[in-house]
């Protein structure tokens, strides 16, 4: 193929373009599912251990962690996250426990939740939900081992 002085200029024009879209393609996913520095959708992840419920948390009550705000409905459970965070923060960093058992990552709701073994579990939706809980056990090997590669992928 011949290339016309117009072919190249376009090639030019368009190179730094194509190379600021290669630069976002292959960007790491960050760590903490967040919105805007706001970890999980703001929800209390205290709560759902100790109310057995998604709460949301109050924007004047907060603790930075894993680079993200995380909120707290009440001073207590701000503090109980501070004193062991590994222990309230969500799996897999708040990711959805099934995308990450199927390899990829994928924003949670705070209603489609469950703990296992003392441990907070997420999901994008009840409906995906329903099918991760169909082989708890297998899901949460399954993304085990996919955590954290799935960051990079």
């Amino acid at each position: 193929m011949t290339y016309t002085r117009r072919h190249l200029l376009t090639l030019a024009a368009a190179a730094p373009a194509l190379t600021l879209l290669g630069r976002v393609a292959w960007a790491a996913t960050p760590p903490v599912y967040h919105s805007r520095g706001i970890a999980v959708d703001g929800s209390d992840v205290v709560a759902y251990h100790t109310e057995d419920r998604p709460v949301s948390g109050n924007a004047d009550i907060t603790h930075d962690w894993m680079g993200v705000t995380w909120r707290f409905s009440s001073e207590d459970n701000r503090n109980a996250f501070v004193a062991d965070p590994a222990h309230y923060a969500p799996q897999y960093g708040g990711y959805c426990a099934y995308a990450v058992s199927e390899g990829y990552t994928a924003s949670t709701i705070p209603d489609a939740w469950k703990i296992v073994d003392g441990k907070l579990y997420l999901n994008y939706s009840r409906r995906i939900q329903r099918r991760w809980e169909r082989d708890i056990p297998g899901r949460i090997a399954a993304a085990d081992a996919n955590w954290p590669a799935v960051l990079s992928a």
